[in-house]
């Protein structure tokens, strides 16, 4: 199965990703590695975990952030099973002073990357907490991921 009939059988479905004209983009290959700038799950997704938030709605935001990665890499690659290997994940969490559960909640977007990629899809990793994300967001994430 490939990794697109594996997001579409977890009810999962890419988006089309523009590079624009701006300085920043949403991807940089060079060689063998594809760095993706930081996401966030879009959408009304607005607030800080801990206050606005619990742990598993912020988990399932990681999860669309990890659909809005692997949207990008599709519009990068063209073809999502050149994806050899899932590298390395820095995921960033919005929440409260205090809030210790930011590996939970970063969770959502490893655990996706499992489901699609197996054992491909296991990765180093950060998660941190911020006191605040652009647009208000939950949740960011950044991936490198290894490809053909």
């Amino acid at each position: 199965m490939t990794p697109e009939e594996k997001l579409k059988q977890l009810g999962y479905q890419l988006s089309p990703v523009e590079v624009g004209n701006r300085p920043l983009i949403p991807w940089v290959r060079t060689g063998n590695l594809l760095f993706l700038s930081g996401r966030t799950p879009g959408g009304n997704w607005k607030g800080q975990v801990g206050k606005d938030y619990t742990t598993q709605q912020a988990y399932q935001a990681a999860r669309e952030c990890a659909v809005g990665q692997l949207s990008a890499a599709k519009a990068a690659l063209g073809d999502l099973s050149k994806i050899k290997r899932v590298v390395k994940v820095l995921g960033m969490v919005n929440c409260v002073s205090g809030f210790g559960e930011q590996p939970q909640v970063i969770n959502g977007f490893s655990d996706l990357l499992v489901e699609v990629f197996g054992e491909a899809g296991r990765h180093a990793r950060s998660a941190v907490g911020m006191a605040g994300l652009p647009g208000n967001a939950p949740v960011e994430v950044e991936v490198i991921f290894e490809v053909e």
